[in-house]
């Protein structure tokens, strides 16, 4: 869900040597008439996590079509928040506006009501990103050092 908090924990992640991939920006999604929305455009998801080694990634976004690259992941992470901190936090952000007009406002809501409940029968980790950003991208990135995940992922949605 927009406001939890997904890209400021990218950005954190890749401070600390991770590889982070945030789905929002241009080139990894594209427009599908039949599910009436944005999907991964599966060539390029799959294409990234074709590779060997490396630290671990984290991958970001939710669109229809990621379940179909769940058996990839090691971890399917929700981060997830009450409606009053998204829209708090989305009315303060300056790095992004979407969120800002009333009709965006109420498909968050909507997307909180209808989607983050199908979200949440999904993953595998739900973090509560209420608490501080420092202890969001601790518990992330605990994930991605656990033994035996070189090269491990993790998805954080929400």
């Amino acid at each position: 869900m927009s406001g939890t908090g997904k890209s400021s924990a990218l950005v954190e992640l890749s401070k600390l040597g991770f590889q982070v991939v945030d789905t929002d920006e241009p080139g990894w999604t594209e427009w599908s008439d039949s599910e009436d929305g944005f999907v991964w455009r599966e060539d390029r998801i799959a294409d990234l996590l074709a590779r060997k080694g490396g630290p671990s990634l984290y991958v970001s976004g939710t669109v229809s079509n990621q379940g179909r690259f769940y058996r990839r992941f090691d971890e399917i992470v929700l981060l997830s928040a009450p409606a009053e901190v998204l829209l708090r936090r989305i009315d303060a952000r300056t790095t992004n506006s979407y969120g800002k007009p009333p009709e965006q406002r109420e498909r968050i809501l909507r997307d909180l009501a209808e989607v983050e409940p199908l979200l949440r029968r999904t993953c595998t980790v739900e973090i509560d990103a209420t608490r501080p950003l420092v202890d969001v991208v601790n518990h992330l990135a605990k994930l991605g050092c656990e033994p035996g995940r070189q090269g491990a992922s993790a998805r954080p949605s929400g």
